[in-house]
């Protein structure tokens, strides 16, 4: 498996992870200028050599549309489909075992073909720090807007927060 270099700490801290602005996609017209953009040159290629590793093939890729905050990919190999999500505003990847429009704990542990994200740039996020309650997550560059969509979606998981389609 894919080493996860990101792990939180799981004493009641997450300070080697805090969300920044508009991590959650729910921005408000108070928000100051736009999101950074995840690069997708960088994502597809990095999809690409992972088939390669696996011994597979790319199959679809869907990039993302309002008010989803990530893309959509798979990668087709002797094991089956494994739907790779990007965030659209920051570099982070994760896995889950088939295509949705928002995710709350339904993360699959990175595939050892993982490592073309991390070779690539990218951060691969695994299943145990997706899944970690945000109550332990240092949230505290997170806007009012921001709260205000977590609470209304009651997303209580820093992956549920990071790969959702609420608007």
């Amino acid at each position: 498996m894919a080493e996860d270099t990101n792990r939180d700490d799981r004493d009641g801290k997450a300070e080697d992870f805090p969300l920044p602005r508009g991590a959650t996609g729910f921005l408000g017209p108070v928000d100051a200028g736009p999101l950074p953009e995840t690069d997708l040159r960088t994502f597809r290629t990095a999809l690409y050599e992972a088939a390669r590793i696996a011994g597979g093939t790319v199959g679809e890729v869907e990039e993302r549309t309002h008010p989803r905050t990530f893309h959509t990919a798979s990668v087709l190999d002797r094991a089956g489909e494994t739907v790779v999500l990007c965030h659209a505003h920051h570099p982070w990847i994760a896995f889950a075992p088939e295509r949705r429009n928002w995710y709350d704990e339904e993360f699959l542990a990175p595939p050892p073909w993982a490592r073309a994200f991390t070779d690539a740039g990218l951060t691969v996020l695994d299943r145990e720090r997706l899944t970690t309650p945000l109550s332990v997550v240092d949230t505290s560059a997170l806007t009012r807007d921001e709260w205000r969509g977590i609470r209304l979606y009651h997303l209580t998981t820093l992956g549920g927060v990071l790969f959702n389609a609420f608007d």
